[in-house]
Order: structure tokens, then sequence, then C-alpha cells
């Protein structure tokens, strides 16, 4: 089916065809009929088999033609900044000839350049839940006006925890009736399934199976390998087949970070890609990675989706991922629009539970190729070394510290207090040995000494050093000395005292503890609150 069969705007025919389209996708040739009426449509619909401009193009002719919704907006939810950028990218180039403005809202930047579209009179809007929350709650950007929805990749909405969004989103804007509602999901859950019963019109299901229209396309292959096999193999792959562009998935940011940093080690020129990013670098990334400057890519499930790169040579599935659907979504980005490509799995212990619902999932058991130990290529680096860089020290850093004391070396003795009481001793005992030769150190040895050891009595001015020794057993100051100073233990009363002085509330003896107060003196109160409740 040709998109002229569809009596479509001259200047929207001219942005499909410079686009590239030429026939209809199947996708677009089972929404097309039904959203070009304003009917809404619940789409099961895997990524990468054209649903964007399915959607796209209905957007830009009922805006254009549709007289129940000229001057209102259109507005497509998706759930990462990566797929909104793309999503945007792909309606400037079928919308280039028409005069529609187009802004792309999301978290990571800041608000300035969002509120000036919104004051533009922006026309497609396009945004993750949370900057458009953000700025409906600021009363910046109206939901009343959205007259034609776009839910896209509402699974992977749902799967990030969006569905109360969505739904607070829904019951801002107008009635169901009023509104044209289109969403798209690789799978249509319980969540979405609840959406189109509460916020839909009577929708129309159209049901295709794109994930295993998308495998047939795709060499796959499997190695079964031990965890310490996977980067001597993924290095050993990347020499034999040499591909332009590659994209390694992972399933956690940590591993994405190590596979980069054994690829850079090792001479590749790699990037990786995680969500916590701040958004100039991630979008920097993506566009060195698009143009070819950056030729292998390391990313997880979220951080990769909505990536739309033309002609990937080669998918790495790193780790097996634990979600079927994230395995067609990972593998599709090589056979994009019907294209072919090539796909590798390393399926170790940790991740191959998973394997049986994968092959299960996609109709088909997944090719296995033996382990040639002439595959594997030895890294220049260890993990350990990775390790050492992510504490601080670098690449050059020495493994161990000084004494072999790996965590010293790593965290920095300075920041650790020395600690009093148990393993004193063979502090001091250091420290005295390492002080004879510096005096200032010597001065300073007293301060790290345990209390006991520091505390001294007073003794008059008067005193003669032969008096000193005569009383230095008894560690006492004499009569006079002690008038001046009251000695620091309190009288405690009598057990009898006690009984006829009427008790002392919990309460009272804990106000009467001072911030200063001594352990000794807490341990004297602690004993007459008990005292106390015996008498009770």
């Amino acid at each position: 089916m040709k998109f002229t069969e569809f009596e479509l705007d001259q200047a929207l025919l001219q942005g499909i065809e410079e686009t590239g389209f030429e026939e209809c996708l199947p996708v677009q040739a089972a929404t097309l009929p039904v959203t070009l009426q304003a009917k809404d449509v619940t789409v099961q619909s895997q990524t990468g088999t054209g649903k964007t401009a399915a959607f796209l193009i209905t957007i830009f002719q009922r805006l254009q033609h549709d007289s129940r919704v000229k001057g209102k907006k259109a507005l497509i939810v998706v759930p990462t900044r990566e797929l909104a950028v793309q999503i945007e990218k792909d309606a400037m180039e079928i919308g280039a000839r028409m005069n529609f403005v187009i802004g792309c809202f999301y978290g990571g930047v800041g608000y300035n350049q969002q509120e000036t579209l919104i004051r533009r009179n922006v026309d497609v809007i396009i945004g993750t839940p949370g900057r458009l929350l953000d700025l409906n709650g600021s009363r910046k950007l109206s939901f009343r006006d959205v007259a034609i929805l776009v839910i896209d990749e509402a699974d992977r909405l749902f799967d990030m925890g969006f569905l109360p969004d969505i739904r607070r989103m829904l019951r801002r804007m107008m009635p169901p009736q009023h509104r044209q509602t289109m969403l798209f999901s690789a799978t249509l859950g319980y969540e979405a399934r609840s959406i189109s019963r509460e916020f839909m019109n009577r929708p129309e299901r159209i049901e295709i199976q794109p994930e295993k229209v998308t495998v047939d396309k795709i060499t796959q292959v499997m190695y079964h390998v031990g965890h310490r096999e996977k980067m001597p193999l993924l290095l050993g792959l990347l020499k034999r087949d040499q591909p332009e562009n590659t994209l390694i998935f992972t399933n956690t940011k940590h591993m994405a970070e190590k596979v980069d940093f054994h690829l850079k080690a090792n001479g590749y020129a790699s990037e990786f890609l995680m969500g916590d990013l701040p958004q100039k670098k991630r979008l920097h990334i993506i566009a060195e990675f698009k143009a070819g400057r950056i030729p292998i890519l390391v990313a997880t499930d979220v951080a990769a989706r909505g990536l739309h790169i033309e002609d990937l040579d080669l998918v790495v599935n790193y780790d097996l991922p634990g979600d079927c659907e994230n395995y067609v979504h990972r593998i599709g980005r090589t056979a994009r629009a019907g294209k072919s490509g090539k796909a590798i799995s390393l399926a170790c212990d940790d991740f191959i539970f998973n394997l049986d619902a994968i092959q299960e999932f996609i109709g088909m058991r997944i090719p296995t190729e033996s382990v040639n130990p002439g595959l594997l290529v030895r890294s220049k680096v260890s993990d350990r070394d990775f390790r050492d860089k992510r504490r601080g020290g670098g690449e050059n850093a020495p493994r161990t510290g000084s004494g072999g004391n790996r965590r010293s070396s790593a965290r920095g003795d300075s920041r650790r207090p020395a600690v009093r009481g148990r393993g004193q001793s063979s502090v001091n005992s250091t420290n005295s040995a390492g002080s004879r030769n510096n005096p200032q150190q010597k001065r300073r040895e007293p301060m790290a000494t345990s209390r006991k050891n520091t505390v001294t009595t007073r003794r008059p001015t008067d005193q003669s050093p032969a008096r000193d020794r005569d009383r230095a057993p008894k560690r006492r100051p004499p009569n006079d000395a002690r008038a001046e100073k009251p000695r620091r233990r309190s009288a405690r009363p009598s057990t009898a005292s006690q009984k006829t002085v009427p008790d002392a509330s919990p309460l009272q003896v804990l106000d009467s503890v001072k911030p200063n107060s001594t352990p000794g003196r807490l341990s004297r109160l602690l004993k007459r609150l008990r005292n106390n409740r015996r008498g009770n």
C-alpha cells in the first residue's frame, strides 16, 4: 500500500518521500486507515517497525485539515529522553514542509528554553511524564487543549513506574469523547487494557506480531561461556568480525562501565551510556555514535531505548536480559524497518536462567556455536585494575598501598580518626617508634593515648620535689588543695537515707545529666535509678 492512497496533504507527502518511505510498512498500513478517521486505537507494535511515522502522519494530517482539532495541540508521551529526541527528529523530517512548531520536553535541562517553546504556541509536544507534569504544575503548560494524544512504548512507561503519572495527565485532559488517543505498546498487558477502558473512547485493537518478523531477519548466534571468558571472547569477536559499529548491551550500569573500561584499554574507541549521565553528555555520545566517530557503544536497556541507528552492523548481548521483550528490543536495533542484521549473545551461568523463556517467546531456538580457544583474546587489564580505577587511584596507581594494605591506600588513612580502646596499644607503639626522630610527633603523641593515662592531679606550686616523691603513691593533692578544689566524686546517700527521701523520677534523673557529664557520673545516675526502682 502506498501513502498516496490516503489522500494526504501534498506537503506531508513530500516530507514522507524525502524521509525515504516509499510504501507503507505493515503497522502503517493497518493503523492509518483507522487513525485518519479520528478513532482511538491500541496497537501492539515493536520498536523499529515504523510506528513512529504512523502516528506522526496522523497528527500532521489532522492538525492541517481537521477543523475539530485546528488550533489545538498534539501530545506524545514517551518513557525516555533519547526516544523523545529521536521522535522530535523524525517529526521535523516528515513535517519539514509544514508550518508546525514542534517542541521536546524532558528533564536534565533547564526550563527557560522549554518555556520559550510553550510561549511560541507549540503545536506538537513530545516529552517525558516527569517534565510534562512539572510544567503543568507550574501552569506553564495546559493539558486542556490537547486534542490528539499518543502514548508511545506504553509497556516501558508502565515498567518504569509511570502509570500513576499517565493517569494524572489523562484526568487533566479533555474527556475521551473529545480527544483522540493512540496507544502503542510491544505487549498489551493489564495496565494498557485498564488505560484503554478508563480513558479511551471505544478503541480499535490492532495486533501485529513484529517480534517474529524482526527476528527472522536477524542472524542470531549464542556462545555458552564462563564468566571469566566473556571479555576475552568479546575482544576476539570484535577482532574477527571487525564491525563498523557495534551496540553492546549489559544488565547493569556497573557492568557497562567495566566493559567500556576493558575496550578502551585494548585500543577500541568506545563509550558507555546509562541513565544517570548528564543530559548534554548523553546527547553528545549518541550523536557521535550515529555519526560513526564512536564505533562501539555500551548501554543498558533503559539508556538505549528509542535509539535509531541506521545500518547497525552488530548487537552483542554481553548479559542475557532477564525479560523476554528486552531481548527483542535489543536485537531489533540491528534490523530496523525490515533490514537484516546480526546479534551475538554471551550466555553465562549468571543470566542463563531466562534462556528457555526467551526462545519460547521468539518462537525459535537460538543457534549456538562452540568457543574456539584461539578466538579468545586476553585483555590488557584486569578487573582489579577497574576496581582500583573506581576507587580513584587511576589507571597507573599501584594495586597495593604502603605496607600492602589496599584498603588504606584506596581510602586514605587520614580520613579515619584513631579509634580509642581496643587495638590502641599497637597504634601507640607504632607512633612512638616513628616519633623518635620527629620531635613534633613526639609532642603530639600523648593526645592519642587513652583517657586514664592523660588524667593528672593538680599540685600546689609551693610543693617540693621531695614531698612529691613521698606522696606519689597516693596520687592525692594536699588538704589545702582539696579545700580549693572539691572532689569530683560526690558523696552518695546511704541506703537508709534513700528510703526516707522521696524517690526521684526517671525524668528528674535524666534532667540532672549535664552535657559534659563524665562516664562515672552517668554510671552513678543509672545506679541511683536502679535503686529507686528496687525500693518501689
